[in-house]
């Protein structure tokens, strides 16, 4: 019965504790740092009543070293320690977008940008049919531009984030080019 995390993500979990103090008895330090860089060391004051805590705003893929320190005034407690490792990022783009679609080009964007995303490939092609071509795109970047399309025709757009980790995962979407202008 000592300090454990559940509900572990890629960015947060929640640190459960058995009760050592009360509200008048004294109150937690709760120190954590990532173990490969304990410099980065954050600490938090925790009420003497409170059994658990969730922390957020953490990396992905990373262990973590949590101590919680009872500051009793009745009676000394060890601290309690305990290593937590968030899961890997693997969030797929949720969502394509296809606007400003012309004659010959339109527009594919993308959500979420995640920092844990290498690149982006966008892969298109007329359907039906199989010739495809592929545009990449760097990581910090959530849209682009395909251009040199034919007009009035179907396209399945395809966005796969590449992960640092090396895995991959894609999401489709379907653009219809504008019907072009008459030949005079």
């Amino acid at each position: 019965n000592r300090l454990h995390a559940t509900d572990v993500t890629s960015s947060s979990f929640r640190l459960v504790w058995p009760q050592l103090l009360s509200q008048e008895t004294g109150y937690y330090t709760l120190e954590y740092a990532p173990a490969a860089d304990l410099a980065r060391k954050r600490t938090q004051q925790v009420a003497g009543a409170h059994t658990s805590l969730v922390l957020s705003g953490l990396a992905p893929e990373t262990t973590y070293e949590v101590a919680l320190i009872p500051e009793s005034n009745v009676h000394y407690f060890p601290p309690q320690t305990t290593r937590v490792t968030t899961l890997a990022e693997e969030i797929s783009p949720v969502q394509v977008l296809i606007s400003e679609s012309g004659p010959r080009s339109f527009h594919v964007s993308w959500a979420p940008l995640l920092d844990s995303v290498l690149s982006y490939q966008v892969l298109y092609g007329p359907l039906p049919g199989n010739s495809v071509k592929v545009l990449q795109v760097d990581g910090r970047h959530n849209s682009t531009v395909v251009e040199h399309l034919a007009p009035n025709t179907t396209y399945l757009v395809t966005v796969t984030a590449i992960y640092r980790s090396g895995k991959e995962k894609s999401l489709s979407a379907k653009a219809c080019t504008q019907e072009g202008e008459p030949a005079a």
